[in-house]
C-alpha cells in the first residue's frame, strides 16, 4: 500500500470527544474573543510605537488594571454581555500601549526580533494549547500549585535583582519565566474547560486568561531574542 494515497482526516483531528459539544461551544467564544484581543493590543502597540509617549507604560498599566477590576465587578449576563466585551477590548488596547516601550527597545535593536517573537510564541501558544485540549481531562490541573509557587519566586528573584542589578538573574528570570508561562498555558486551558464543563460560562473573563499568558509568553520571547542580539553584537566589536 502506498502510504502517500492516505487521505488525513481533519474532522477526526479536531474531534475532542472527552469535551462536551456545549463546553466546545464556550471555546469558541473564548478564542473569538481572544482573536479580538490581539488585533486590538496590536492597534495599541501600534498607537505606542508611533506616537512615542513617555509615560505612556505607567498610565497604560493602571488604566489596564481598572478595566480589569471593572470588568470583574460586571456580572456576567446577556444584558452586560456588550459592556463586558468593550471593556475587554479597552483592556487589551491598554495593554498593548504598555508593551510600546519594549517594542521600541527590540526595534532599536533589531526590528527582525518582533516578527520572530510573535511567530515563536504563536507556536508556543498553539502546541501547548492543542497538548492541553488532547489530554486527558484534568491532567494538567496539578501544575497549579507548582506554577504560583514559581511565578512568587520569580517575583521576588525580580524584586531582589531592583538592589544587586545581576544581568545573570535577570536573564534566569527570562528563561524561567518562559518556562512557568508555558505551563500556564497548559493549566489555564484545562481549568478553563473544567470551569465550563461545571456550569462558567463566562468566556469574556476566561479570555483574560489566555490573553495575559500570551502577552507575558511574547513579551518575555521578545526580552531573550533582543538580550541575544545585543551579545552578538558586542561579541562583533
Amino acid at each position: 500500500m502506498n502510504i502517500f494515497d492516505r487521505k488525513i482526516n481533519f474532522d477526526a483531528l479536531l474531534k475532542f470527544s472527552h469535551i462536551t459539544p456545549s463546553t466546545q461551544q464556550h471555546l469558541k467564544k473564548v478564542y473569538a474573543s481572544f482573536a479580538l484581543c490581539m488585533f486590538v493590543a496590536a492597534a495599541g502597540s501600534y498607537v505606542h510605537v508611533v506616537t512615542h509617549f513617555i509615560q505612556a507604560g505607567l498610565l497604560s498599566a493602571l488604566g489596564s488594571l481598572i478595566l480589569m477590576i471593572w470588568l470583574m465587578a460586571t456580572p456576567h449576563s446577556h444584558e452586560t454581555e456588550q459592556k463586558r466585551l468593550g471593556l475587554l477590548a479597552g483592556f487589551a488596547f491598554l495593554t498593548g500601549v504598555g508593551l510600546g516601550p519594549a517594542l521600541e527597545f527590540c526595534i532599536a535593536v533589531n526590528p527582525s526580533i518582533l516578527p520572530t517573537a510573535f511567530m515563536g510564541t504563536a507556536m508556543i501558544f498553539t502546541c501547548f494549547t492543542l497538548s492541553a485540549l488532547y489530554a486527558r481531562r484534568r491532567s494538567y490541573l496539578f501544575l497549579g500549585g507548582i506554577l504560583m509557587s514559581a511565578l512568587s519566586l520569580l517575583l521576588l528573584s525580580s524584586v531582589g535583582n531592583v538592589f544587586f542589578g545581576s544581568i545573570w538573574l535577570f536573564q534566569a528570570n527570562l528563561y524561567v519565566g518562559l518556562v512557568v508561562m508555558c505551563g500556564f498555558v497548559l493549566f489555564d486551558t484545562q481549568l478553563i474547560i473544567e470551569k465550563a464543563e461545571n456550569g462558567d460560562q463566562d468566556y469574556i473573563w476566561h479570555c483574560i486568561d489566555l490573553f495575559l499568558d500570551f502577552v507575558t509568553l511574547f513579551r518575555k520571547l521578545m526580552m531573550i531574542l533582543a538580550m541575544n542580539e545585543k551579545d552578538k553584537k558586542k561579541e562583533k566589536k
